[in-house]
């Protein structure tokens, strides 16, 4: 049961926030993708929005797909994150999504986030649900701002253990 209202962007935080700790079986199977062994931070943050009630977002399961659906619709946000905006982001070639997840936290130069399919070593297939703080640099793609309810309150507190504030290598798309 939700302790936030169905379809914000809040009861969203707080599904994610629920889930932060839960590792998949080898290799990539875990609830949020049925056990079928394909990546899955895209499955997470589908299985999140249905569960916060979040209606009108297109499917997330390739990031690239969902990308270019959430462009279409207008929710496209190249800069300026809002808490509760999916954050894609790419380390392979210049404008490459490869992987996405939740903003729990802004900050001017960073971002805090809850991912799936992320950790430590691997950022975009590390097979666990994480926070994550993510400088706003070149390995940010861009953001896409589901249509939520309207909220207006305090926010599930996100705690982000070990979650040292990290400075962008190089100024990217966010930082003029």
């Amino acid at each position: 049961m939700l302790s936030f209202p169905s379809g914000t962007n809040a009861a969203l935080i707080e599904v994610a926030k629920g889930e932060i700790g839960v590792t998949e079986k080898p290799v990539n199977k875990v609830k949020y993708n049925n056990d079928n062994g394909l990546a899955w931070c895209g499955y997470f943050v589908d299985w999140c929005l249905k569960e916060a009630g979040v209606k009108g977002v297109p499917s997330q399961i390739s990031t690239i797909q969902g990308a270019h659906k959430m462009k279409d619709i207008g929710r496209w946000v190249s800069d300026k994150p809002q808490i509760g905006d999916l954050i894609y982001l790419g380390w392979g070639a210049k404008g490459e999504i490869q992987h996405i997840g939740i903003v729990v936290e802004v900050h001017d130069d960073h971002v805090i986030t809850i991912e799936g399919n992320t950790s430590d070593k691997s950022q975009d297939n590390g097979g666990m649900v994480m926070v994550k703080n993510r400088p706003l640099d070149t390995h940010v793609i861009g953001f896409s701002r589901p249509k939520y309810v309207p909220f207006k309150g305090e926010y599930p507190k996100v705690e982000a253990p070990g979650v040292k504030q990290a400075k962008p290598k190089k100024k990217g798309l966010l930082k003029k």
